[in-house]
């Protein structure tokens, strides 16, 4: 029987990031791992319904994420991790 080895949490995802004035509504303006940030951002969408109904993997914005989205309607949530990490410090 193998050993299960326990997965150590990257360094990276657990640092603390900043939210930018267009970020902040949605997730709130304290630093946040990036982990956090993204279930925050993702019990936003499911909260206000913003996840399409025919495409799970497209994410409707509303005004707010509107914003954060450059401007576009709708987001796949791949581009959308792409297109919040320009909101973060």
């Amino acid at each position: 029987m193998a050993k299960k080895t326990t997965r150590k949490p990257n360094a990276a995802f657990m640092k603390p990031v900043t939210p930018d004035a267009t970020l902040a509504p949605i997730v709130g303006a304290k630093p946040l791992p990036r982990t956090e940030l993204t279930k925050k951002l993702w019990a936003y969408i499911k909260k206000n319904g913003l996840q399409d109904s025919k495409n799970k993997r497209n994410i409707n914005a509303d005004a707010a994420l509107k914003v954060v989205f450059g401007g576009k309607a709708q987001v796949s949530m791949f581009d959308m991790t792409k297109l919040v990490s320009k909101h973060v410090s």
